[in-house]
């Protein structure tokens, strides 16, 4: 059930320049936006966000940086792409909703508590393995999000019927030495975006991380 929004004072809580760095960091026209509420409609998680995808769009386009980046829409966000693929501007919502995250984490805002335990859990076994240690992150992610008993009576099930290996998988050849390289990058668009600038390194990497692809090594539009 959705919670009524509360006031909104543009004189006290706008900020005009985040639209722009939305803007710069996803690399989508977000004026474009006409508000038709074809991603809202097509989003199968609507009935749980506090604030519909079409009016975190709005948020970002009238400069409502706090309300934007503390909502919880953005974390419950699945990436499936159906806002995406519904938009009749071609705008990527969904990598929208993935740089809000991303800024949401920097600016220490974390609504969905479960949500980026689970993500940083992925995310650590991903880079120590170098791909998904399922048995291992179940266990994790169970401790740190105080359930250690939640997903218990799957265990041997899955055991039986060869669906879970007590051991990591890791890849062949330099795929893990690939990953780290990614990991590594990533860590390093931390500490700055002038030092970013000048090794060509993207401040996305996170996003990329989280899709599976390679940093595009590009460097921000500054203009």
């Amino acid at each position: 059930m959705q919670t009524p929004p509360r006031p909104v004072d543009l004189a006290d809580d706008r900020d005009p320049a985040f639209q722009a760095e939305v803007a710069r960091r996803s690399g989508q026209a977000l004026a474009s936006c006409y508000q038709c509420g074809n991603c809202t409609a097509g989003c199968v998680f609507t009935p749980d966000y506090d604030i519909p995808v079409h009016q975190v769009m709005r948020l970002v386009q009238v400069g409502l940086r706090k309300r934007a980046l503390a909502c919880r829409a953005i974390w419950l966000c699945a990436t499936c792409q159906a806002c995406t693929t519904r938009c009749p501007n071609n705008i990527d919502v969904a990598k929208v909703m993935d740089v809000l995250r991303h800024m949401a984490r920097l600016a220490g805002h974390a609504p969905e508590p479960n949500v980026k335990t689970f993500t940083d859990s992925f995310l650590s076994s991903v880079a120590k393995h170098g791909r998904v240690f399922e048995a291992g992150l179940a266990a994790v992610f169970a401790l740190k999000s105080g359930k250690p008993l939640q997903d218990a009576s799957l265990g041997l099930p899955m055991l039986t019927r060869g669906k879970l290996s007590l051991t990591p998988h890791e890849p062949e050849g330099n795929g893990k030495a690939e990953v780290a390289a990614i990991f590594s990058r990533f860590r390093f668009a931390g500490q700055g975006a002038s030092r970013c600038a000048d090794q060509g390194v993207s401040r996305n990497s996170h996003d990329d991380v989280q899709r599976g692809g390679k940093p595009s090594g590009k460097t921000e539009d500054k203009r």
